[in-house]
């Protein structure tokens, strides 16, 4: 089984995860954007926030390398939108350059293995754990460090200006009254390994709507069938599961689908909330944000999940969830589903447990 031995992150709620953590129990509102110094004036915003994650886990990094060959230590980052700003401003090849992330990483840590980004929009940050894992279980890497980072760029912001989903208010999920998302920054790091101490991964999915470019198969089914392939490789059935982390935009096509297909695999039974209200959707790195929250729930060895924040008022025209209020408190946390969906219908899910 893979483990999750080190997590280390950055957004909106906090420079470190203890912070987040602790804003996200309690349902902080914040600003949108990081507004902590960063190392490096000179890189691009995404690598910096890595570099803060790296900085977190020093002790652990330099651990790896003398446990394993550098040749066998390997890195999959997450993103979506490295680098265009930069370039679009300056016309400088040298920002497209550095707008690989694993690259840029993998330079900084002077690594010698198997590198990659990942792109597959909003499900970058699962994504990235199912191609660590086959890295691993096949032999390429025996440890991976996995992880996602997005800056706010004004590439996405306009695009979905154009579709019409962006909110001058802070997102609504599940509302009657929700009127678009909201878009933010994080990154967020992990070291996989076979063995050690950590949350354990138990199951992962992925599927494809195959619907249309921009706009979820509004049945869930693909969705579903995810979140299915994730219970069966972890051996659990859905009343096993103690609480699911929802992709939650706030738009009215991505709450259709995902109320639908959750309640097809769990009903109204298990406690679900959106933290996007709170960190925003980070894009490449939304996924990677909150599966570092759903770690750091399981290490805390704690029974409160975080709430939704929402204005109350549940769409009646989607199937009722069992939405988590201010300290809901479940009578387990040992395991739990983090959803990731994104354009083209890209489906991803992983479930943790300790």
């Amino acid at each position: 089984m893979i483990k999750i031995t080190k997590t280390s992150a950055i957004c909106n709620l906090g420079k470190n995860l203890d912070e987040i953590i602790q804003n996200v129990t309690r349902g902080a509102i914040c600003e949108l954007k990081i507004n902590f110094p960063l190392p490096q004036a000179d890189s691009l915003r995404c690598n910096n926030m890595l570099v803060c994650c790296v900085n977190q886990m020093q002790a652990e990094i330099s651990a790896l390398f003398e446990k394993y060959d550098k040749t066998k230590i390997g890195i999959v980052i997450a993103s979506t939108n490295t680098g265009i700003d930069m370039f679009e401003e300056t016309k400088n090849p040298e920002f497209l350059c550095m707008s690989n992330p694993a690259e840029f990483l993998k330079n900084y840590l002077k690594t010698e293995g198997f590198f990659c980004g990942v792109s597959t929009a909003c499900s970058s940050g699962i994504k990235a754990f199912i191609t660590a894992e086959k890295l691993i279980k096949n032999g390429v890497c025996d440890a991976v460090i996995v992880g996602g980072t997005d800056e706010i760029s004004k590439f996405p912001l306009a695009g979905f200006k154009s579709l019409e989903v962006l909110s001058e208010n802070r997102s609504n999920p599940f509302s009657k009254n929700r009127t678009g998302m909201n878009i933010s920054e994080a990154a967020a790091l992990f070291i996989l390994e076979k063995e050690g101490q950590g949350v354990n991964i138990l199951g992962m999915g992925e599927t494809s709507d195959a619907y249309h470019a921009a706009t979820p198969e509004p049945e869930g089914i693909e969705a579903a069938n995810a979140m299915m392939m994730a219970l069966n490789q972890a051996g659990l059935e859905a009343s096993e599961i103690d609480y699911i982390n929802l992709h939650g935009t706030g738009t009215i096509s991505n709450d259709l689908m995902e109320a639908n297909a959750v309640y097809k695999i769990f009903g109204s039974t298990v406690p679900v909330s959106s933290t996007k209200p709170l960190t925003g959707h980070c894009l490449g790195a939304a996924a990677s944000i909150e599966t570092a929250i759903c770690c750091a729930l399981l290490e805390k060895n704690s029974n409160i999940v975080p709430p939704h924040i929402y204005d109350g008022e549940y769409d009646s025209n989607l199937p009722p969830l069992k939405i988590a209020g201010k300290n809901c408190c479940v009578e387990r946390l040992k395991n739990i589903m983090c959803n990731a969906f994104g354009f083209g219908g890209t489906n991803a899910v992983i479930i943790l447990g300790k």
